[in-house]
């Protein structure tokens, strides 16, 4: 395995339900190293570019996600922004948090338990975000964190 860095967030609903803790706490199961970590008031320049790919692909999702990642929904505009690092960083965190749809996700997942599909948005409430592949996480951790903000 390689040695990857992977972006996390702790989402608004994740926050507002206090489930930073846990959240950490199942993610330590990894042995990965957290190398930076904030609280972030989300811009709507920053929600835009971190879900783009969105805006084409499922135009319909994007505005409601964006609204979601910025807090609307929770009346809270902070999200918990996290680095990890280590060998196989990326698939490691994402079998912890499961899968990205919380009905889809395993039980015992981050997004098993505490993930839901909000009925009057249609928005996965899945508590955290995680990077999907190298190259998203390289992306990612860079709209999120400036290079010094990573210490490893």
């Amino acid at each position: 395995m390689a040695y990857e860095r992977t972006l996390v967030l702790i989402k608004p609903d994740g926050l507002i339900k206090s489930l930073t803790g846990n959240i950490i706490s199942a993610l330590s199961e990894t042995k990965l190293k957290i190398v930076a970590a904030k609280v972030v008031k989300v811009t709507r320049e920053l929600a835009e570019k971190h879900y783009s790919q969105l805006k084409s692909s499922k135009p319909h999702v994007f505005e409601n996600t964006i609204k979601y990642i910025m807090g609307e929904y929770h009346n809270t505009e902070r999200v918990f922004a996290l680095v990890y690092a280590g060998e196989g960083a990326i698939k490691k965190v994402r079998k912890i948090c499961g899968s990205t749809n919380p009905e889809e996700a395993l039980p015992v997942s981050i997004r098993g338990r505490y993930g839901r599909i909000n009925s009057k948005t249609g928005v996965w409430e899945n508590a955290v975000h995680t990077s999907e592949s190298l190259e998203a996480a390289k992306t990612e951790i860079l709209l999120w964190f400036s290079e010094d903000e990573i210490v490893e």
